[in-house]
């Protein structure tokens, strides 16, 4: 009987081995961010949440802070195969669509609130849409980026105070219009080197949201925020065609919804430090300057229409009219 016994356990383990273990798919989750910064920390709850709800399915590790490249090289990684899922702004999208990048066109939004609007309109179902038709990167969420101002070695109030001004900007062009309609001299250069050219006079200048600012810790390096407003930003969640091709209908609605819930918690906390960040940094010492921002508003419309970046005006005119 003893034998029989053991024969029979010993089947048992056999059999329970040679079950097929379950599978499980890992993916890397790229962006450009600082740990303490709402995008990583949301994106690290995203992927176990994603991890929680496909019972282990999915592993997803984030890498922050240009781990596995400049934001320009995680966004050709999707169409590589090199990463799985990034969190970018949709400027690098319109590299190779266009029309997407309109809601980068400087003082298209009016407030954080305006741009949360659009992010739920047909207009940007409609863009992100023909986004994934042309490249077949699927857009799962929008997250509120910030209002962006500009940091400087030297204040100015209006728009003819840029003039000369050598200020680091992103290597696009609505970027670059606000700078160039008041006489600055924008300069690319890649997000993870800003502080050092800050540090060492490559630049004199550069614009990001106070949130980055602080992140970033370009106050160290800079003597005066002025409060330009010139863009509401917001970065997007993308997932590589890749990987959405090979998910389920359950487990595209899963990344879908955990996405868009871990954007919303982001969003709310950016907005609430905006709010909280020109105090502190006149605390730190800092000069925080309000502008004349309609002069900023005219020498824009002035010089640079959106057709002129390449955006339709149909879509700039629905996306003003989103009440």
């Amino acid at each position: 009987m003893k034998l029989i016994a053991t024969l029979v356990m010993s089947a048992a383990v056999m059999a329970v081995s040679a079950l097929p273990a379950l599978a499980q798919t890992k993916l890397k989750w790229a962006h450009v961010y600082e740990i303490s910064e709402p995008y990583h920390t949301e994106s690290v709850w995203a992927a176990d949440e994603i991890k929680k709800r496909t019972n282990g399915r999915y592993d997803i590790q984030v890498f922050p802070a240009s781990s596995l490249g400049k934001e320009t090289d995680i966004n050709q990684g999707l169409t590589l195969g090199t990463v799985d899922m990034i969190i970018s702004g949709a400027s690098f999208a319109a590299r190779n669509f266009p029309r997407i990048g309109v809601s980068y066109y400087p003082f298209i939004f009016r407030d954080a609130a305006h741009q949360a609007a659009f992010a739920k309109s047909p207009v940007f179902q409609e863009l992100a849409e023909e986004y994934r038709k042309k490249s077949g990167i699927v857009i799962t969420a929008y997250t509120y980026y910030g209002a962006r101002h500009t940091t400087s070695n030297r204040a100015f109030t209006d728009c003819a105070g840029m003039k000369g001004l050598k200020i680091r900007v992103p290597d696009v062009p609505a970027y670059m219009a606000t700078p160039r309609a008041c006489g600055a001299n924008p300069t690319p250069i890649a997000f993870a080197e800003v502080y050092l050219a800050l540090q060492n006079g490559t630049v004199e200048a550069q614009e990001n949201p106070l949130t980055t600012i602080e992140a970033k810790k370009f106050y160290e390096v800079q003597k005066h925020i002025m409060l330009t407003g010139h863009i509401v930003d917001a970065l997007i969640t993308q997932i590589a065609p890749h990987v959405w091709t090979k998910l389920s209908d359950a487990d595209k609605k899963i990344f879908t919804e955990v996405t868009q819930e871990a954007a919303a918690r982001a969003s709310a906390q950016i907005v609430k430090r905006e709010g909280e960040l020109v105090d502190e940094f006149k605390k730190r010492g800092i000069n925080v300057n309000t502008v004349n921002r309609q002069s900023f508003v005219d020498a824009v419309l002035k010089n640079f229409t959106p057709e002129s970046l390449g955006y339709e005006r149909e879509d700039y005119d629905r996306i003003v009219a989103i009440k």
